[in-house]
């Protein structure tokens, strides 16, 4: 049938969840600073349930949110922990890719805050530069405008890196034919054209969302995918500033049979990169990869 790849589910959450107290605004970086071991464990967890790319828990390490905590000073050495503890579980597994995560610059969900290209640039590209040789992909992840978008693709470029790029775009949760910021998804593919990414995705939205904006990718002629959240939604309080994820809420209807469904029709739209985001777990991935195989598809 089809060759596919399985990312693995969500990293920062399910590491906040695993390791149980109150959330912080570090989000899962405080996790990785008091229990660094998670990581690992975590990521084997994935291989084990079929994935077959490890996703660096460096969505959020970017030094206007460590600043705020007061360890600016510690951007480098956490990207390295981060990267080291995937590398390990993957050379455990004996298998599989390691994915960089970018997260956006200022704050997740907040097309708003438009950072500024020149800065975004230099930042990204500063993060990629330090993530080194040991991952295999940049994975930018949640990219909900075009202003966004542009920082990452010059801040790949400035990196000067030969790893390939995939982007993640995340759409509106009520219409999934536009990004967070309300422009047409469909205006990606001339960026897409021009800067020529490995492949497209959208993530961190609703699977019924993206079951409306998927069909837009295939027009961008490149490998596309799709991995979701389980949020029952993006609370006005969560876009405030320096929130935490108390203010958001896991779906209780978002089985892994029911994530399955939508995996599997995103699979059977053409998709060739799928997993899971936020409050998606390791049970929902091995779902995927038993339909998967009984499908006859090749993971990969």
């Amino acid at each position: 049938m089809t060759d596919i790849t399985l990312l693995d589910g969500a990293i920062g959450q399910e590491l906040v969840h695993r390791a149980g107290g109150g959330a912080t605004n570090l989000w899962s970086t405080q996790v990785m600073m008091d229990r660094p071991e998670l990581v690992g464990t975590l990521h084997a967890d994935y291989f084990s349930a079929g994935a077959t790319v490890a996703s660096t828990n460096t969505y959020a390490l970017h030094r206007n949110r460590l600043a705020r905590a007061g360890v600016e000073d510690k951007q480098a050495a956490l990207i390295n922990l981060a990267v080291e503890r995937a590398v390990a579980a993957r050379d455990a597994h004996g298998s599989g890719r390691i994915a960089g995560a970018l997260g956006p610059l200022l704050a997740t969900y907040r097309p708003d805050l438009m950072p500024d290209v020149g800065l975004a640039t230099q930042r990204f590209a500063e993060i990629i530069t330090l993530m080194g040789g040991g991952i295999d992909v940049i994975l930018a992840e949640a990219v909900c405008s075009l202003q966004e978008a542009e920082g990452i693709f010059q801040g790949v470029l400035e990196s000067g890196t030969d790893k390939p790029l995939w982007i993640a775009f995340s759409v509106d949760d009520e219409d999934g034919t536009k990004l967070r910021s309300g422009e047409p998804l469909g205006v990606i593919a001339a960026m897409v054209a021009h800067y020529r990414p490995a492949a497209v995705l959208l993530n961190c939205s609703t699977p019924e969302a993206i079951d409306q904006g998927l069909p837009v990718l295939s027009d961008c002629e490149i490998p596309f995918g799709a991995y979701a959240n389980g949020f029952t939604k993006i609370t006005d309080a969560f876009r405030k500033d320096a929130p935490t994820v108390d203010s958001l809420s896991a779906r209780q209807d978002l089985t892994p049979a029911v994530y399955a469904d939508h995996v599997m029709a995103w699979v059977g739209a053409g998709a060739t990169i799928v997993g899971g985001c936020c409050e998606v777990g390791p049970a929902h991935i091995a779902e995927i990869a038993c339909r998967l195989r009984a499908a006859g598809h090749t993971i990969i």
